[in-house]
């Protein structure tokens, strides 16, 4: 049996989703960089189509660099992120393709994408926010919690902490351990019918 035939314990599914909780208060317990290192390990796992892997990640662990973030937040986010130990930019690279000739052994892949700016920005956006999700996911593998946001102003985080980079700024993530207290009741969900449909 492979891998992906074998359905994850109850403990573990608990883990990523169940049990799972946005929090509202961190601990001080720090992200060490260790553990950085292996979500980024974890995370890159993931599919992207082509293996094209836009997405760009900066970590923001120091109270400078989540100074220079606070004036791009929306006022319900300043706290969150100066409270949590660790907020992630997740970003996309709109030169992803400039890394597609090592990364897909596809003959012109590279010069295709680089032809049509459209259809870049597009591939490069849908698959870093997919990547974005898998930076949570490999984030409660790993015991930490995450609170995804996308309250801030975009342009304003490319111009303070990007600007040597050409990324574009898509949500952030706040992560660390969160603060010893019992979760509150989870926020209703849709039922499978007024979500999905099965043609």
């Amino acid at each position: 049996m492979s891998v992906t035939e074998r359905p994850l314990t109850d403990e573990a599914l608990d883990t990523l989703f169940r049990q799972a909780r946005t929090p509202q208060h961190w601990s001080d317990r720090p992200v060490t960089h260790e553990t950085v290192r292996s979500l980024y390990d974890l995370l890159k796992l993931g599919p992207t189509s082509g293996n094209c892997s836009p997405a760009r990640f900066v970590f923001l662990e120091t109270p400078d660099s989540k100074t220079r973030l606070e004036s791009a937040l929306s006022p319900g986010n300043v706290e969150k992120c100066r409270e949590a130990p660790l907020v992630v930019v997740v970003c996309h690279d709109p030169l992803f393709f400039e890394h597609l000739p090592r990364l897909n052994t596809e003959a012109g892949l590279r010069d295709w994408f680089a032809a049509d700016v459209g259809l870049s920005e597009e591939t490069a956006f849908r698959n870093g926010t997919l990547q974005g999700a898998y930076l949570i996911m490999a984030a409660r593998a790993l015991g930490l919690a995450a609170a995804p946001m996308s309250g801030f102003d975009a342009y304003a985080v490319e111009d303070s902490l990007l600007a040597d980079t050409g990324w574009r700024a898509n949500f952030l993530v706040a992560l660390g351990y969160p603060a010893e207290q019992a979760p509150g009741p989870r926020a209703p969900r849709l039922a499978f019918d007024e979500a999905c449909l099965t043609l």
